[in-house]
């Protein structure tokens, strides 16, 4: 067997390899393995057939016919290997008769290549599985939003039918952020169709992205709405004690086990320290509901978010102020049993707030302010006491100092001191 190896972005001519050639058998294919240059198996049963192996570890069937005259025919484990000799074949008999293949000529694809649904399900979600987070988000996004498109054969499909959809979601009142989320959604996947030869062109390479406002309204509290969370946190808390003693005064008249008392507990349940910490740190909800004792050192008064649980996968450092120091050491004591810091029913990772939250936000008579707009209104703080942008980005984990500029304008004085000096 011979494996002719060739980088497919080199600018100098490769070595030339007289290739010993061998018979692909589906054996033969199931033991390539990924290398770190792409490399090539030809084919002695069907001369002109090949397969092609990326360092990515996904395999191709190709055929060519002159130098430097190649066609992807599908990709391995979607075409059967019959199924591409016998195209192989037939394009080698079309360039014999008509100097190209008919599929070339004609812009025609291989009958065998799937319908987006079959290629979302068997082929793409999987590999975005494996690396990437989030992916539930993706797959609903992806699940839910273009039905018109699913059944077509991915070839088929073309940037006036992405535009159709997309027209369809302004006039159902999306908003352009929303349109260019889903959007970068279905543009994943034909982006990677494209890398692994499904197809040969982008859809969406023409369809622009809808302008939105970069910096867009950042939500973070007034101090009078400050006060009212906090207020209701603490009346909340009161209304739970007030509840479990009257339930114990009644389990007690009637001979029955009381409840452990919450009077002298500093936190009735886990709201309380859950959005105190969450003002004090910037941390995302699903870092918090990561979090484990283990990265929360109080000597040196940091938290450590490791990259594992992170969004752009990278670890930081946020420093403990006095007021969270005190939250999680009065919170440990009634909770230490359990590795996570918010640990959820039996002990494990904690999945669910929204509830307890809404019922505060109303109880507090805060409108519009979401439980992710706690790290907006950490961020605006830090920049309106005058820390620097780049802290600021350090401390909420952003890959891009862009997303960090958001809060530019909050900066005291620094647009009323540069219009001072015309």
């Amino acid at each position: 067997m011979n494996i002719e190896r060739y980088s497919a972005f080199c600018c100098h001519p490769a070595v030339t390899v007289e290739p010993l050639k061998t018979k692909i058998t589906q054996k033969l294919i199931g033991s390539l393995a990924a290398e770190a240059k792409a490399y090539r198996v030809h084919d002695t049963v069907q001369p002109g057939f090949f397969i092609r192996v990326l360092p990515s570890g996904h395999k191709s069937y190709m055929v060519t016919w002159g130098r430097n005259k190649n066609a992807t025919l599908g990709r391995v484990g979607v075409l059967t290997l019959d199924q591409a000799r016998t195209e192989a074949a037939q394009y080698l008999a079309d360039a014999h008769a008509h100097g190209e293949p008919l599929a070339i000529a004609q812009g025609r694809k291989g009958s065998a290549l799937p319908s987006l649904r079959d290629f979302i399900d068997d082929t793409y979600m999987p590999w975005f599985k494996a690396h990437h987070k989030g992916h539930e988000k993706t797959q609903h996004t992806l699940s839910n939003n273009f039905d018109p498109i699913m059944a077509q054969r991915l070839d088929a499909i073309t940037g006036r039918d992405l535009e159709l959809i997309r027209t369809g979601w302004m006039q159902g009142g999306n908003k352009p952020s929303t349109v260019n989320r889903k959007m970068g959604s279905i543009s994943g996947v034909f982006s990677r169709a494209v890398e692994w030869d499904y197809i040969d062109t982008h859809p969406l390479a023409k369809l622009k992205q809808l302008k939105v406002d970069s910096k867009g309204v950042i939500r973070y509290l007034a101090a009078d709405e400050t006060k009212r969370l906090r207020d209701a946190l603490d009346a909340r808390q009161d209304e739970m004690r007030t509840e479990r003693e009257s339930a114990n005064t009644w389990r007690t008249d009637r001979h029955r086990e009381p409840m452990p008392s919450l009077l002298e507990l500093p936190f009735t349940d886990h709201l309380k320290p859950m959005v105190l910490v969450s003002l004090n740190t910037g941390m995302r909800r699903g870092e918090l509901f990561d979090l484990k004792w283990s990265a929360v050192n109080f000597d040196t008064k940091t938290i450590t978010v490791a990259g594992a649980t992170t969004k752009t996968s990278d670890t930081r450092h946020i420093p403990m102020n006095k007021e969270t120091i005190g939250v999680l050491e009065a919170w440990k004591k009634q909770v230490s049993k359990s590795p996570y810091v918010f640990p959820g029913q039996g002990g494990g990772r904690f999945e669910d707030v929204k509830s307890a939250w809404l019922k505060l936000l109303e109880r507090a008579q805060i409108d519009g302010f979401r439980w992710h707009d706690m790290r907006h209104d950490f961020a605006s703080r830090l920049v309106m006491a005058g820390v620097p942008l780049n802290t600021v980005r350090d401390l909420l984990g952003h890959a891009d100092i862009k997303m960090t500029l958001r809060y530019a304008h909050l900066a005291p004085g620094t647009k009323a001191a540069a219009v001072e000096l015309i």
